[in-house]
C-alpha cells in the first residue's frame, strides 16, 4: 500500500534525524525539502519560480544584511513563501514518482496549510510536526552548528536573530497546525519523540 509521511516543523527541532531513524524503522527512502529545492534551482526558470531563488547563492555580507534588516516574523514569512515554490517540487514528487511508491519527505517546506490542502484527496499522506520550545537548547545548537552556514562564519548577533526566528516559526508551526488539526510533537530530550511520532502517525515498525 503506498503511504507517504510528511515531517514539518522548525530548524534545530531533528527533522532530519527523525525522518532518517523513520524512514530505516519502515525501510523506506527518504528526501529532504532543501534537496528537492537546490534540484529546481538547477531544472525551473526562476521567472516561473521567483522566490525559489530569492536567497540562492547568498553571500555572506547579504544573508548578514538580509538577517540584520528583518525581523524574526519578516524572515519566517520570507522562508514561507520560499516554501509554496518548493512545495510544488514536492507534490510533482508526490503525484508522479513511481520508483518509490512509499517514502518520506520532511523539511521547513512542509506547511501546514499546505499539507491540509493535498490531503483533501489524498489518503495516503501523512504527516506531523516537529517544534522545539526550548529556548536554551535552541540556541545552543544553533550557536554550536549555525543555520545559514556554519556558526563560527558569522557574527553571534546574526546566531541570535535566528533564534528568534526558529521560536517565531515554532508558534507559525503550532497554530497553523492546531487550526488545520495536524498533529505536533514539541521535542522532549526525557521521551521517546520517535515512538511519539509514529504514534500520532499510526505506523508500526
Amino acid at each position: 500500500m503506498k503511504r507517504v509521511i510528511l515531517i514539518g516543523g522548525s530548524p534545530t527541532a531533528g527533522k532530519s534525524h527523525t525522518a532518517r531513524k523513520l524512514a530505516e524503522a519502515l525501510k523506506l527512502p527518504w528526501i529532504s525539502t532543501d534537496t528537492i529545492r537546490e534540484q529546481m534551482r538547477n531544472i525551473v526558470s526562476k521567472k516561473d519560480f521567483p522566490q525559489l531563488f530569492h536567497h540562492a547563492k547568498a553571500t555572506p555580507n547579504r544573508a548578514v544584511e538580509f538577517l540584520t534588516h528583518n525581523t524574526a516574523e519578516e524572515i519566517v514569512r520570507h522562508q514561507n513563501e520560499e516554501s509554496v515554490d518548493v512545495w510544488k517540487g514536492v507534490i510533482a514528487l508526490v503525484e508522479t514518482d513511481y520508483v518509490w511508491e512509499s517514502f518520506v519527505v520532511e523539511g521547513v517546506a512542509v506547511l501546514p496549510r499546505l499539507v491540509a490542502k493535498l490531503r483533501k484527496n489524498r489518503k495516503d499522506i501523512k504527516a506531523v510536526f516537529l517544534i522545539d520550545e526550548n529556548k536554551a537548547r535552541v540556541r545552543k545548537t544553533i550557536f554550536t552548528r549555525g543555520l545559514w552556514d556554519d556558526a563560527w562564519k558569522y557574527p553571534d548577533s546574526i546566531k541570535e536573530k535566528e533564534v528568534e526566528w526558529v521560536l517565531a516559526f515554532n508558534k507559525y508551526i503550532k497554530k497553523e497546525a492546531k487550526k488545520y488539526r495536524l498533529p505536533v510533537v514539541s521535542i522532549d530530550t526525557r521521551k521517546n519523540n520517535l515512538k511519539r511520532m509514529k504514534k500520532l502517525l499510526r505506523v508500526n515498525a
